[in-house]
């Protein structure tokens, strides 16, 4: 096995375990969006409401935990919308609160039947015909870019500190491109296999940051499936305008097998 190979399969293992996490996204077993009245949820402790602001829990007696600390009173929950998210313990579940345009919770279960059943994502076999070269055109100042998602009705906004150009079978093409969660670029796009044999919505990218050239490396070995791919209870963005790539991306991660018929 080559060094190429190698790494890869090393990224893909420790993507596997992320993924395998009894508390992330295949443990997801509801979605409940706020109301402006206090209000209980099937199986959830509490009552739950938002305003124009602000989530909020009443813990109505339960013992339910936040960053570590007893909630005894009604709890305010203010966050970013389309940003971080934050999670209530309740035993062995936690109940994710996130603004996407209004508040919703999501529940995580360590008992969910998506993540039991959980056997790994299939991919392309890696292929280092598919790392390409790149260079990064900042905007002048970073853009606010709405896009889309795939709950109907639902936005969110990123902010686009600029454009990706880069060269396949000597035709130029240019991707839009949002900062990434820790650092570098984060590129949602889809490509002629979606909804063949990758998942039709989208997939993600992550660029490492540019050189000072603006260089970058493409790696479409490492394209992994939005956690819409695996659950339906993520509302996960759709791709800007222009980031439909009119070739096959043969590489990275295909439809996940709890998607397939």
């Amino acid at each position: 096995m080559d060094t190429f190979t190698r790494d890869w399969q090393g990224w893909k293992t420790q993507r596997e375990r992320d993924l395998a996490d009894p508390l992330g996204w295949l443990a997801l077993v509801s979605l409940d969006w706020l109301e402006g009245k206090p209000r209980a949820y099937d199986g959830l402790p509490g009552l739950w409401w938002q305003d124009a602001d602000a989530a909020y829990l009443d813990p109505q007696g339960a013992d339910l935990s936040h960053d570590g600390e007893r909630i005894t009173g009604v709890r305010r929950f203010e966050l970013v919308n389309s940003g971080a998210t934050t999670r209530v313990v309740a035993g062995d579940i936690e109940i994710e609160v996130a603004r996407r345009g209004g508040y919703l919770i999501r529940t995580h279960d360590p008992k969910a039947s998506v993540l039991n059943a959980f056997r790994g994502v299939p991919a392309y076999e890696p292929d280092s015909a598919w790392v390409l070269s790149g260079a990064f055109e900042p905007f002048d100042e970073p853009r606010p870019t709405t896009v889309g998602a795939v709950v109907e009705g639902l936005s969110h906004v990123y902010v686009s500190p600029g454009v990706v150009r880069f060269e396949y079978d000597g035709v130029e093409h240019t991707l839009t491109a949002f900062n990434g969660k820790k650092d570098g670029l984060l590129i949602l796009f889809t490509d002629a296999t979606s909804g063949v044999t990758t998942y039709a919505a989208n997939r993600s990218l992550a660029v490492p940051p540019p050189e000072e050239d603006g260089s970058v490396v493409l790696d479409f070995t490492r394209a992994t499936n939005l956690p819409c791919a695996f659950t339906d209870f993520a509302t996960c963005p759709l791709p800007p305008a222009g980031n439909d790539l009119p070739f096959a991306v043969e590489a990275g991660e295909k439809l996940p097998y709890e998607r397939q018929g």
